[in-house]
């Protein structure tokens, strides 16, 4: 990998591959849902085929990429990511030509692993190409770009499958691989045999491998299964289990997958509690608006999946600017701030009705929001891998990415409880007492199994109809406002975290101050440059009869 101080062309040509990269993964994470229906009739497998084709990627994607990182450290960042990009292309290949829905699983299984390993290389390659203080500001171009992909991703997808076929979905990869392969070999000369630390730790990463895959599968299954069920509850119970023993064999371990020591350094573990928080968050906010605008406030899919491109529109305008700024002052103000921000547009959120004015209610309410994660996510980044060394970039930026992927997933699964329950009560409150014909009755209760859904009244009496839908229709207000205020309480509970526990980085003086600079030989300043900018070289450092004699200056 090049030293930090590379020219220019090649950071450029460096970051411009990795955002390439990183989108191919994201833009495949929300475009197959478009494809699922097709999928489908195609192929078969029914609800489970359906459900699979997505699940066996965020399976496989959320339980190695601690491995993929670490792989990077002990390998390099540049030789992961190319390999992980390559096995991208190949397996989208296989995804486009499966001839059944059991192979189709598989290839999306395989493609979850290649994620894994290129997603946190490409930002272990963002470390070791930029400078310190200018990674905020490439992180921050990383994320909003990445963040474009993954939102116009259902829109081409839809595109392609109307034109085309639901294999096009995958098959337009194989391009995108090729270019991200040709910008990488181009931008990072190979440099054989270069590993930043020893041997893969193989019983740390099957101990965590495991552990993962059980709490994800568990969290994957619940909207499905509910709590109760034991393949929730089993996996959970399992998965925990395994990834306490693979923290407890990573305390002993020589050369341990994931050094524990650094949750000890305060950025590195309060960056990381900030992140679940804006994640599951910023989670909950996009899952349950999307279903509530189309279910409740009656937009249809492109309106809703067009209400929140705002937010990628803002990031691409201001997420490097709100970086760069970090760099030059430190990223407390905007992981503290940032936050706050963002958790008052989605108080906004809470006044929200049936009848949702976009420009009026939710274009502010979104715009707030987009402005406040601007501000946050490129300084968050940049701060949590900044206090791992760069030898441990990679497990740093995989146990960054694994904690966004988890909050997400735990956080409108734990929701998802209380909205339902507060559906279910709503529903209790406004018709348990009144006399309801069968017909609305059974439609009451498969509203419950389904919050937020508008419940099939074909066969109820006219009388009830209106009654039973204004009924739902207020839950559904009340349970949504729920999870919105939730949203809120986790993204500002990160930003005071933030605010109180980060601490700015020292900020490094310039050369011309440092090793017989303007200020060498003032005793003054002696301790300050001994701080920042380390010991002097001997040839420049005082003779001790010098340090004896009291300063005349």
């Amino acid at each position: 990998m090049p030293a930090a101080g590379s020219p220019a062309p090649n950071k450029r040509l460096a970051l411009f591959a990795c955002i390439l990269g990183t989108t191919v993964v994201l833009v495949d994470s929300t475009v197959v849902n478009v494809a699922l229906p097709e999928i489908s009739r195609d192929l078969g497998g029914g609800l489970a085929g359906q459900q699979w084709t997505s699940n066996a990627y965020l399976l496989t994607l959320g339980s190695l990429l601690l491995v993929g990182g670490s792989l990077g450290d002990v390998y390099g960042e540049r030789r992961i990511f190319v390999f992980g990009v390559v096995a991208f292309g190949v397996t989208s290949l296989l995804c486009a030509l499966a001839p059944t829905i059991e192979v189709l699983v598989a290839g999306r299984a395989l493609q979850g692993v290649s994620g894994a390993l290129l997603t946190p290389a490409a930002l272990a390659v963002i470390v070791a190409v930029f400078e310190q203080g200018e990674r905020s500001r490439a992180i921050g171009a990383w994320t909003a770009w990445s963040g474009i992909g993954a939102a116009l991703g259902p829109l081409i997808g839809g595109q392609l499958i109307d034109a085309a076929s639901w294999r096009w979905v995958f098959a337009i990869n194989v391009p995108l691989v090729i270019a991200t392969v040709v910008l990488i070999l181009r931008a990072l000369p190979f440099e054989p045999g270069r590993g930043k630390r020893g041997q893969l730790d193989l019983a740390g990463a099957v101990l965590c491998v495991a552990g993962l895959a059980g709490v994800t599968f568990g969290l994957i299954q619940q909207p499905l299964d509910g709590w109760g069920s034991p393949s929730v509850v089993g996996p959970i119970a399992a998965g925990s289990v395994l990834f306490i023993a693979f923290l407890l064999y990573e305390r002993r371990a020589g050369t341990p997958m994931l050094p524990l020591d650094l949750f000890r350094r305060r950025n590195f573990a309060i960056g990381n509690i900030e992140t679940f928080a804006m994640y599951a968050g910023l989670s909950l906010l996009f899952f349950y608006l999307i279903i509530y605008l189309q279910q409740v406030a009656g937009y249809d899919a492109l309106e809703a999946g067009a209400a929140t491109l705002p937010v990628t529109v803002v990031m691409l305008a201001l997420a490097s600017r709100f970086g760069a700024l970090a760099d030059r002052l430190g990223p407390r103000l905007f992981m503290g701030l940032g936050p706050l921000v963002a958790g008052t547009g989605l108080l906004l959120l809470l006044r929200l009705d049936q009848d949702v004015s976009y420009f009026a209610e939710l274009l502010p309410a979104i715009t707030l929001f987009a402005l406040g994660l601007a501000m946050t996510v490129a300084p968050l980044t940049a701060t949590v891998l900044a206090d791992a060394e760069e030898r441990n970039a990679g497990v740093a930026s995989g146990v960054n990415n694994a904690i966004a992927r988890i909050a997400g997933l735990v956080a409108i699964a734990g929701v998802g409880v209380l909205i339902a329950a507060s559906f279910t009560r709503g529903l209790d409150e406004r018709l348990g007492t009144q006399s309801l014909s069968p017909a609305s009755r059974a439609a009451i209760e498969a509203a419950k199994a389904n919050p937020l859904i508008q419940p099939q009244l074909a066969g109820a009496p006219p009388a009830e109809r209106e009654q039973v839908s204004a009924a739902v229709t207020d839950a559904s207000v009340s349970s949504f406002r729920l999870g919105m205020g939730v949203s809120a309480a986790l993204v500002i509970a990160g930003g005071l975290l933030g605010a109180a526990g980060i601490r700015n980085p020292r900020r490094r003086v310039a050369a011309s101050d440092c090793g017989g600079g303007q200020l060498a030989g003032q005793p003054a300043d002696a301790a300050r440059r001994q701080e920042e900018c380390g010991p002097e070289p001997a040839h420049l450092s005082p003779s001790p009869s010098s340090r004896a004699q009291p300063s005349t200056s």
